[in-house]
């Protein structure tokens, strides 16, 4: 059975509800791989219509778990050498395998955050609508995740930002210039500011928002409604629209997004970072870095 999330089907609705509320529903290996099972199980199943991403707790999803990607990268320098090629396979410019530990492979790290990326696309490329439902915090990596779907709704209290891009990060789906705009994506990429959920639907980034208390209830609704309508023409019509993205070249964005999160991972500003974490603990890293600019880490939120 999942442990990150749990399903509900109603009325031609798959609702797929995150349920880690005491980690602020962050982003973890098995979150990755029990949503990309749940979003292709509602694809396939003919009595859904319309999927509905939700999540329970304060925030809808506060990133990445610092707590396990710090100390994944930690481990890196510490990896043991690669076994020694089979005699006769080692070209003259190969290192030995006996001198230490590897430097950093950029494609073997791209295949790694490529995983999480594909689960984050798969609410862009299901054939039937996606809407997600945010309350709370939602940053770093959960943005990653939730503007890949068709349609966003957010309480009045929820928080857009991606705080990563200051240090440790960049976009991987990399659709933050196709929702906002060219001005309004740099603006917030390049200071990592938060975005408040009215100022985020009145700049596109998200649909609407709601009162806290009806955020599941508005959502459900919007759905339920979508739902009503023939199953072809809703898969015709969400085509339609996000072949004009990908006209745009939005494939060859996000690739380069995903590359350039681990490079900004692995730069010595992003090195430094981790190893700050490690010495003091992931919270109050982010609190550093967050802290002149008076917002994300400065006010107690965890995650990338």
């Amino acid at each position: 059975m999942p442990q990150t999330l749990r399903e509900e089907t109603r009325a031609g609705v798959r609702h797929v509800i995150l349920c880690r509320a005491g980690e602020y529903n962050t982003i973890t290996p098995a979150l990755r791989d029990e949503l990309a099972a749940a979003i292709d199980a509602a694809d396939a199943d003919r009595d859904v219509r319309v999927i509905l991403l939700r999540a329970e707790g304060r925030a809808f999803c506060a990133g990445y778990g610092l707590d396990w990607s710090t100390a994944a990268q930690s481990e890196e320098s510490s990896e043991k050498a690669a076994p020694e090629p089979v005699s006769g396979t080692k070209a003259p410019w190969m290192p030995d395998a006996r001198s230490g530990p590897r430097a950093w492979d950029s494609m073997a790290d791209h295949r790694m955050m490529s995983r999480f990326v594909e689960t984050y696309m798969k609410l862009w490329y299901a054939r039937k609508p996606t809407i997600a439902a945010v309350q709370g915090w939602c940053i770093g990596g959960g943005t990653d995740m939730v503007l890949c779907a068709d349609l966003i709704v957010a309480s009045d209290d929820a928080r857009f930002g991606y705080p990563p891009s200051r240090v440790w990060g960049t976009p991987t789906t990399a659709m933050w210039v196709h929702r906002m705009g060219l001005e309004r994506a740099k603006r917030y990429l390049l200071t990592g500011d938060e975005i408040g959920a009215e100022e985020a639907a009145r700049m596109g980034l998200i649909l609407e928002t709601v009162p806290v208390d009806e955020l599941e209830s508005h959502a459900t609704a919007l759905a339920e409604r979508m739902a009503r309508v023939p199953l072809n023409q809703l898969e015709m019509l969400k085509l339609l629209c996000n072949q004009g993205v990908e006209n745009q070249g939005f494939a060859t964005t996000r690739m380069l997004g995903t590359l350039f999160d681990g490079i900004a991972r692995h730069t010595q500003e992003g090195l430094d970072f981790v190893s700050r974490a490690g010495e003091i603990g992931f919270r109050d890293a982010v609190r550093e870095r967050d802290d002149p600019f008076g917002d994300y880490g400065s006010r107690g939120v965890k995650g990338k």
